[in-house]
């Protein structure tokens, strides 16, 4: 049996030009600490600074562990829903997304979806059995994977959203269908450090 798990997290928190903050950078450790339990092969990460800067963060608190660009996740908006799917809540957000944006957005999603939704691709050499992937991404890709691991409709990656380093994990194994194993989990992160990226409101 082959077994992929995908280690999903979004950047630390970051300024008005994508650097990491003081909390960003120490979400990021804490992240790397928690990680540092699992045999990780690998820390793929956004072309965005703030990614680059967040798995740089992880990869110190691990061994020897490769990091490398990955351009599909890259932050983008996968799927615009048409106006009959659309909550009223997101309305107004679709507003400047003109048809070649929506597509350009899709046409990453499917690559996302290529290259980390399901087991990975061997081109034909035989597979490792399990491997243990940390992808630091942002929101809007995070919740096109869950969404696509579910099989749920295109418009439903709306609203799942994740705070700054919170920890979502797929697992993909052979002949099984994918498992999400947590979402948006934050329990190596104090409660001062928790929730940053979301709108202020009450928080558990």
């Amino acid at each position: 049996m082959t077994i992929r798990h995908l280690y999903l997290a979004r950047p630390g928190d970051a300024d008005a030009f994508g650097a990491l903050t003081d909390t960003g950078r120490e979400q990021s450790r804490l992240l790397g600490r928690r990680l540092s339990a699992v045999p990780v092969d690998v820390i793929w990460h956004s072309p965005l600074p703030r990614a680059e800067a967040t798995a740089q963060e992880v990869a110190r608190q691990l061994a020897d562990v490769p990091v490398i660009e990955a351009p599909e996740l890259i932050d983008h908006v996968p799927y615009v829903p048409a106006p009959a799917e659309t909550p009223p809540s997101w309305s107004g957000f679709f507003d400047g997304y003109d048809q070649a944006e929506a597509q350009r957005g899709q046409t990453i999603a499917e690559s996302l979806t290529r290259r980390f939704g399901g087991l990975p691709d061997t081109d034909g050499k035989a597979a490792r059995p399990v491997t243990h992937e940390v992808l630091i991404t942002h929101s809007y890709p995070t919740a096109w994977l869950v969404r696509h691991a579910m099989g749920a409709r295109a418009s439903r990656w709306l609203g799942l959203d994740s705070a700054n380093t919170a920890l979502t994990v797929i697992e993909y194994r052979s002949a099984a269908p994918p498992s999400i194993v947590m979402f948006n989990e934050m329990s190596h992160l104090p409660p001062a450090l928790r929730w940053t990226g979301f709108a202020d409101a009450v928080r558990p």
